[in-house]
């Protein structure tokens, strides 16, 4: 499992954390993934210890490459690959936590029922 070098658009898709390899190489030219801090090529050869920031969705983990694979494998392998920062986790659920109470966004009744439906259409006519 442990290689010497492998790409790191490669070991994205191996770790599971894009379902292909060109959604890891399009996250990693799009800024999405930064390696000590700065944006990196698809090309670019993680080594041991390195720390890399990753944003997926909305979430952005930040974890440090335990081993290389090109493999992909199943999950608790793939788990095996990296290890992500307590800090990174810890903020992950605070965001999560955020958006499940709705602070981040509107949170409506649903939809409208036909009598505010018709209030509607009466306050943008006037």
């Amino acid at each position: 499992m442990t290689e010497e070098k492998v790409r790191l658009d490669k070991w994205l898709w191996a770790a599971r954390f894009f379902k292909t390899r060109a959604l890891a190489k399009d996250a990693i030219t799009g800024g999405k993934v930064h390696c000590r801090g700065e944006r990196c090529k698809p090309s670019k050869e993680p080594r041991i210890g390195e720390e890399l920031m990753i944003r997926v969705g909305y979430d952005t983990r930040t974890v440090v490459v335990e081993q290389l694979s090109s493999v992909r494998r199943g999950a608790p392998q793939a788990q095996m690959l990296y290890r992500e920062t307590a800090e990174s986790i810890a903020a992950r659920e605070e965001a999560a936590a955020l958006r499940k109470a709705g602070a981040l966004g509107i949170q409506t009744e649903g939809r409208p029922s036909k009598k505010q439906r018709r209030q509607i259409h009466r306050f943008r006519e006037q």
